[in-house]
């Protein structure tokens, strides 16, 4: 979560100044006079964090914007507090337990930092209060926390003030919306950051000002960026100018936006951060269950399924559950279909089982790793009533893809010592190697947090299989590099070859010496891939006890818009039919042609709807039709500027107008309303009529004005 080094210095000499900066600042930041209480909080934590040498680094960077106003005697800076490893959230939360008054840790925490010097006579007034400050950290801590060396020189009169970042506003609702913002657009971000408000539990009031200033900062970005997308890493870069314009304006703003722009008091702003945007859990907790809204209700079936990648232990999983003493705690029987001793295809062989004896509970014994399958899932779930439950090998995973590099590395190694293999993926294969840094890729574009919320939002639960040791040791140069060196090469395979098998193609030898040398490093260093692992049993346990739960009934729901449009399969703008088939009559008068084919298809007589879709739950996925939600039942003008048809099918070019001052999209390539289809013809096939016109098997006639009309969005 931490910013990238260019969020704070752009680029030139304060590059150089900024790696030198870090331990010199750290030591200042912890010496000097705090200024205020919640200053002396700060301190307190990291005082803790350092002497019990948790596996955190304390980022400090000067402030590039404030280099201006900057001297040798007030220094701004950003602190960042970066937690390595969840260990380290566990451990506080202990010193938690045992000293209340700590301040909680977050997972990207990060606060403005001043550091100035006052006269000899404000020093000593403010030595006395911060006297009083550190009462109640010497009382909680020990007077050996702050002894006499650790303190600065009483003549350096360093006093320090911090103010904190908007964690929650420049986290979840600027930088997690950028890729719903790019791709998918502004409708589709503001029911993404209307959701979230929603669940944090904000009052209406604090949502409609939140929900001006982010209507203002994607008209801001997107005019300034168009559809380029800005990168998560950077994009404090762009926000933060931008919050600062808008803090600027009114004392309501600076107060919504916290501390961006000139330095506010810590405490007004904390009075603002406990209010209404109701911070996160303070420490995750893989353990914990899902937040509730609906129960699991016991008379459903069961699909479990795997979202993972070869080697994570599915199959082995499975037979522990089929084995297990007592089931899932209940009479429903279970079976484990596995995907490498099925023919044919396997999800449609799993629904047919299904329906069948839908009570029963269905290990799907297959990786299941991309939304296609997630899809088809989902579909199963609800037409053979039951619940579908993903679950995901623990890892931390990378800013682009949910499984982390040590993960891949002991799936590698665990493949590699497979012994006859039903699906020959083992130790005989040759391209073992390159099978799973597919699979891997297949998940390549979803950082951890968007894969889990994903899966969340899809099916409503989420079981996660514990994987590697929380306290291990770092992954060793030579495995991190034989696997680099892997996606390099596979990336400029697929670039070159598509899905042509690493035994064919421009780099056979180059596949040869990597998969070689991968089985060389892997089982060189086998101690260590096998001590880094959860014991199996572990792992069996607590998978074991969360499907339990969810098979008693006792396990909650999350609820989500996504899984509430389960039913709806596309949204529209509707037309009214009358007014289309006037509007054929208007066309028919331009051109014989037209006339003709109207007349000779009998069009009009045939049309029973009329609707431009917008999104296909099939073809642009839920997320993409649930984005249309927040326009539901408001009108929107549709131009139509020309009419295709071919000897099967018929359609009219569409163009949408605005709702507001929102621009409405179709996801569709091009938006068109079809008219009319043939025998064997399908309203999807539509779409294809630009191609078949420019291959001359289809006639497109353009209207000199276009004709206008007003319809609905809608979902169907």
């Amino acid at each position: 979560m931490c910013p990238d080094y260019t969020d704070w210095f752009g680029s030139g000499a304060a590059d150089a100044m900024a790696k030198a900066s870090d331990r010199t600042l750290v030591l200042k930041f912890i010496q000097s006079h705090p200024a205020d209480y919640a200053t002396s909080k700060l301190q307190e934590m990291i005082q803790l964090m350092r002497q019990k040498k948790f596996p955190a680094d304390f980022k400090c960077r000067y402030n590039f914007r404030k280099f201006p106003y900057a001297s040798s005697n007030n220094v701004h800076f950003k602190m960042v507090i970066h937690i390595f490893s969840d260990s380290g959230f566990r451990r506080y939360q202990k010193e938690m337990r045992e000293h209340p008054g700590l301040w909680p840790l977050y997972r990207g925490f990060f606060v403005d930092v001043n550091l100035f010097k006052v006269s000899e006579e404000k020093a000593s007034q403010m030595s006395q209060d911060k006297s009083l400050l550190l009462n109640h950290v010497e009382s909680s801590f020990g007077s050996r926390m702050f002894e006499h060396d650790e303190l600065a020189d009483e003549s350096e009169n360093i006093m320090i003030k911090l103010k904190f970042l908007t964690y929650k506003l420049r986290t979840f609702l600027i930088r997690n919306g950028l890729s719903t913002l790019f791709k998918n657009g502004p409708a589709a971000y503001k029911e993404y950051y209307l959701r979230q408000m929603k669940n944090w539990g904000t009052s209406p009031a604090k949502i409609k000002e939140m929900s001006k200033m982010l209507d203002e900062w994607v008209v801001y970005i997107r005019r300034k960026l168009g559809n380029r997308q800005l990168p998560s890493s950077t994009y404090l870069s762009e926000a933060e100018p931008f919050l600062e314009q808008y803090a600027r304006r009114s004392p309501q703003n600076q107060a919504l936006i916290g501390s961006a722009g000139t330095l506010i008091k810590t405490e007004d702003f904390l009075v603002v951060g406990q209010g209404d945007l109701v911070e996160e859990e303070l420490v995750p907790n893989d353990e914990k269950l899902p937040s509730t809204v609906d129960k699991v209700s016991k008379a459903q079936g069961m699909i479990i399924f795997f979202p993972g990648i070869p080697g994570c232990a599915k199959s082995a999983l499975c037979r522990e559950l089929v084995n297990a003493p007592g089931g899932l705690g209940d009479d429903r029987p279970i079976r484990s279909l596995m995907g490498d001793l099925i023919k044919g295809k396997y999800w449609q062989k799993v629904l047919d089982e299904r329906k069948k004896k839908p009570y029963e509970i269905t290990l799907a014994d297959k990786n299941a790793p991309n939304e296609e399958v997630w899809k088809q899932i989902e579909d199963m779930s609800r037409s053979t009533r039951a619940i579908a439950v993903p679950v995901v090998p623990n890892s931390e995973g990378t800013d682009t893809n949910p499984f982390s590099l040590d993960a891949l590395a002991v799936f590698m190694f665990r493949v590699l010592q497979r012994v006859n293999h039903p699906g020959s993926l083992d130790k005989n294969s040759k391209n073992a190697g390159y099978v799973l840094l597919m699979f891997y890729n297949l998940y390549e574009g979803k950082s951890r947090s968007e894969f889990e919320t994903e899966l969340r939002e899809r099916f409503g639960l989420l079981v996660k299989m514990p994987l590697l040791k929380s306290d291990r040791d770092p992954l060793p140069d030579s495995i991190k590099g034989i696997l680099d060196e892997g996606l390099s090469l596979y990336k400029f395979h697929t670039n070159r070859h598509g899905k042509l098998d690493s035994a064919k193609g421009s780099y056979v030898k180059e596949w040869l010496r990597w998969e070689q040398r991968l089985r060389e490093i892997l089982f060189s260093n086998s101690d260590y891939l096998n001590a880094i692992q959860v014991p199996f049993e572990h792992a069996v346990k607590h998978v074991l006890d969360d499907l339990r739960a969810i098979a008693k009934g006792d396990y909650e729901v999350v609820a989500t818009e996504k899984r509430k449009l389960g039913t709806i399969v596309f949204a529209a703008v509707s037309l009214v039919l009358d007014e289309t088939k006037a509007l054929l009559d208007k066309i028919s008068d331009l051109d014989s042609r037209v006339k003709m084919f109207l007349e000779e298809k009998n069009v009009k007589s045939t049309l029973n709807s009329s609707h431009v879709t917008l999104a296909h739950k099939r073809s642009h996925g839920v997320t993409a039709v649930a984005s249309f939600g927040i326009f539901r039942g408001q009108q929107v003008p549709v131009e139509f500027t020309a009419i295709l048809f071919s000897d099967k099918l018929a359609a009219l070019e569409a163009h949408l107008g605005c709702i507001g001052n929102e621009k409405i999209s179709s996801k569709n390539e091009w938006p068109h309303l079809t008219i009319w289809t043939g025998a064997g013809a399908t309203p999807k096939e539509a779409s294809t009529l630009p191609q078949l016109v420019s291959e001359g098997r289809a006639i497109r006639i353009d209207f000199k004005e276009p004709f206008p009309l007003m319809g609905t969005v809608n979902f169907f």
